[in-house]
């Protein structure tokens, strides 16, 4: 059925790299989730009010929400799809984010609200009815939400849209909180047990949380997320494959929206290779990285030593100072500076985020001190950073 609909309204929809492609995919979630929840809107509300029940109509409501959110999505995915203008270089895809984050205030405002409706229910408890039909109507709500669940994941994936998925853990939270109503209405039916605001009452914390997540999804890629790891590996990896490039650091992603991203990076070449060589083989990588990543990599040179005997014995020394320390350490950007009487070792430090910039000068003066210890002629001169890649 998935695939059915996206053949039907996105041409050319395996270019997913496209952005009017994921415009339509946008689209295509958005008019999917406002038909689906619109409709499980009307029958849950007409059997809540039927049997008097406040998880009832509290689920109903919850879909009303999911309809607004499907709108603004849809919305969203338009606005978000419009290309590049001269007061938007990087264009709009983060638009896709902001709504996204809209849907979620939503949500929790929503949740909030059933919230104390559900406590008022376990205060002053009122009399219900069982029919057997609500549960049959429920039943079927469970299946829709399931399915639209597994569509927009499955969308999501395809196109890489962290609201989609959002989306989709939001149907999945749907698919627990009616399960529960329908307990709540079996509970009543067949033992007499009235658990309406107490079911209500953990619809609204379901709803709550989803809210939560998606507000936490949404707002991470705007304030800034570290890189995935794999990504970090994978983009450093392939620049490094390239012959003239001895060694990358410093890689860094900026995102402008889904498959709207730029980067910078450092990349090692020997210092003895002609600078035109080199820029040559950097212009050729950010070329076919572009087509591979779909990313707009910008590299810097740094030349580095790689005959120099002296050079890489330092160089060596260093590395398993590092290593004795801590093995987490990295060093990138080493620089010997021969003098009279000393010798400078200069380098950028790379330490992992759980040390404090209060240990950093204690840090400095170990790895000064072992230096030292290996050859009394040596100083170190160091920058300490961290890492711009998840850990």
């Amino acid at each position: 059925m998935t695939d059915f609909l996206v053949k039907l309204w996105v041409p050319d929809w395996e270019n997913t790299e496209d952005p009017q492609v994921r415009t339509r995919y946008g689209m295509l979630s958005g008019i999917v989730g406002i038909l689906c929840n619109l409709v499980l809107f009307g029958a849950k509300l007409s059997i809540g009010l039927f049997v008097n029940s406040i998880s009832v109509m509290a689920d109903a409501f919850n879909n009303l929400s999911d309809a607004a959110s499907s709108i603004i999505g849809f919305v969203g995915a338009k606005m978000a799809g419009k290309p590049a203008d001269e007061d938007h270089p990087f264009g709009h895809g983060r638009i896709e984010y902001i709504s996204a984050f809209i849907v979620a205030f939503l949500v929790i405002q929503v949740g909030f609200s059933l919230f104390k409706t559900s406590v008022g229910k376990i205060l002053h408890p009122e009399e219900m009815s069982f029919q057997t039909v609500s549960v049959v109507i429920l039943v079927l709500s469970v299946a829709v939400k399931l399915w639209m669940g597994l569509f927009n994941k499955k969308l999501g994936k395809r196109i890489n849209s962290s609201v989609m998925l959002a989306t989709s853990a939001d149907s999945m939270g749907d698919v627990l909180a009616t399960s529960a109503t329908i307990v709540s209405l079996l509970a009543f039916g067949l033992l007499g047990w009235n658990i309406d605001g107490i079911v209500g009452l953990l619809v609204s914390l379901a709803v709550l949380a989803a809210g939560i997540n998606i507000a936490k999804d949404t707002l991470e890629p705007l304030i800034g997320a570290p890189i995935d790891h794999s990504l970090y590996m994978e983009i450093s990896n392939y620049v490094e494959s390239f012959e003239g490039i001895v060694g990358t650091h410093d890689l860094i992603i900026h995102n402008y929206g889904p498959s709207r991203s730029m980067a910078s990076i450092h990349a090692e070449v020997p210092c003895d290779v002609d600078i035109q060589v080199s820029h040559e083989i950097v212009d050729r990588i950010e070329q076919e990285a572009f087509r591979r990543f779909h990313i707009s990599l910008v590299i810097h040179m740094d030349p580095v030593e790689t005959k120099n005997q002296a050079y890489l014995e330092m160089k060596e020394m260093l590395a398993n100072v590092l290593n004795e320390v801590d093995s987490r350490l990295q060093f990138h950007d080493f620089r010997m500076v021969n003098g009279v009487e000393r010798i400078n070792l200069i380098f950028d430090l790379v330490v992992p985020r759980d040390y404090k910039y209060s240990q950093y000068d204690q840090l400095r003066d170990r790895i000064g001190r072992l230096v030292q210890e290996k050859d009394g002629r040596c100083r170190c001169v160091m920058t300490v950073e961290n890492s711009y890649c998840a850990e």
